[in-house]
C-alpha cells in the first residue's frame, strides 16, 4: 500500500477546512435569498378578495362616531384604502400591541388616500373625548386615523358578524372584554382583500396583536405587520391604475 505524501495530506486538509467553513455559509445564503424570492413573489402576487358563497365581501353598513365627535360611516372611507381593526382604550393586553403596530402604518403612509379606522368594543366608557385622549397618546392628530364610538349591540353585530373577528364582553376576561386582535384591509371600493398563505388560499386576516420587533409569539405565531404594509401599497398602486 502507498503511502500518501505530505503534499497531498496538505491538500485534503485544505479542502475539508473549505468544505466545513464555507459550505454552510453557502447553505445559508441560498436559504435567504430563497426567502427574499419567495417574498418578492407574494409582493407581486394580487390580493384576493374575501368572499362569501361565492360572492365578494364588502364591508358591512355603519355609522359611528369618532374622536372628535364627527359621524363616519362605511360611504365616507370610499375611494380610500383603510385598515380596520376592534379594540378599547383600557385594555391590558394586546390593544397597546396592536395600536403601537397601526402607528408604524399610519407613519408609514400619512396621508397618502390611506386611513385607520379602530373601533371600541367598550363604548360605555370610551366616549369620544377617552379616545381623543387615547388617539393623542399615540401622537395622532390629524383626520386618517377614525376611533370610533357606537352603540355596543351594533359594534359587536359588526365585528362578529359582518367581519367575522370574534369581540365580547366577559367579566373574567383581561379588562373585562376579550377580542380578537386582528386587522381587516379594505380596498379603495370597500372590499376585503388580503394575500394568500402557502396553500393558495386567502389568509383573510393581518394578525395585528405582536410586535414588530417581537415577530414570532409563544405560539409560533408572526407578525403580519410587513405584510399588510406592503399589501396597502399594491391596493394603492391598484386604485391608480383604476383612476387613470
Amino acid at each position: 500500500m502507498k503511502k500518501i505524501k505530505p503534499a497531498y495530506w496538505f491538500l485534503l486538509m485544505v479542502v475539508a477546512v473549505f468544505a466545513w467553513i464555507f459550505i454552510p455559509l453557502i447553505s445559508a445564503r441560498l436559504s435567504i435569498d430563497g426567502g427574499v424570492e419567495q417574498e418578492d413573489l407574494l409582493a407581486r402576487t394580487p390580493l384576493s378578495y374575501i368572499e362569501l358563497n361565492g360572492t365578494k365581501r364588502k364591508v358591512p353598513p355603519f355609522a359611528f362616531y369618532n374622536q372628535d365627535s364627527l359621524l363616519i360611516t362605511d360611504q365616507d372611507l370610499l375611494g380610500r384604502v383603510y385598515v380596520i381593526d376592534f379594540f378599547f382604550t383600557s385594555c391590558p393586553t394586546i390593544c397597546p400591541v396592536m395600536s403601537t403596530n397601526l402607528k408604524t402604518v399610519h407613519d408609514t403612509f400619512g396621508d397618502e388616500l390611506v386611513s385607520i379606522v379602530s373601533i371600541s368594543i367598550d363604548p360605555q366608557n370610551d366616549t369620544p373625548e377617552v379616545l381623543k385622549a387615547y388617539a393623542e397618546r399615540y401622537g395622532v392628530t390629524d383626520t386618517d386615523w377614525h376611533f370610533l364610538n357606537g352603540p355596543q349591540a351594533e359594534v359587536y353585530q359588526l365585528a362578529n358578524e359582518g367581519f367575522n373577528i370574534f369581540a365580547a364582553q366577559l367579566p373574567d376576561a383581561p379588562g373585562g372584554f376579550e377580542h380578537a386582535g386582528l386587522f381587516a384591509l379594505v380596498d379603495a371600493q370597500g372590499y376585503l382583500r388580503s394575500r394568500n398563505d402557502d396553500f393558495g388560499n386567502p389568509i383573510i386576516y393581518y394578525r395585528g396583536f405582536i410586535a414588530e420587533d417581537a415577530p414570532v409569539d409563544e405560539f409560533g405565531e408572526t407578525s403580519q405587520l410587513i405584510p399588510l404594509i406592503q399589501d396597502i401599497k399594491k391596493l394603492l398602486k391598484e386604485n391608480s391604475w383604476n383612476n387613470q
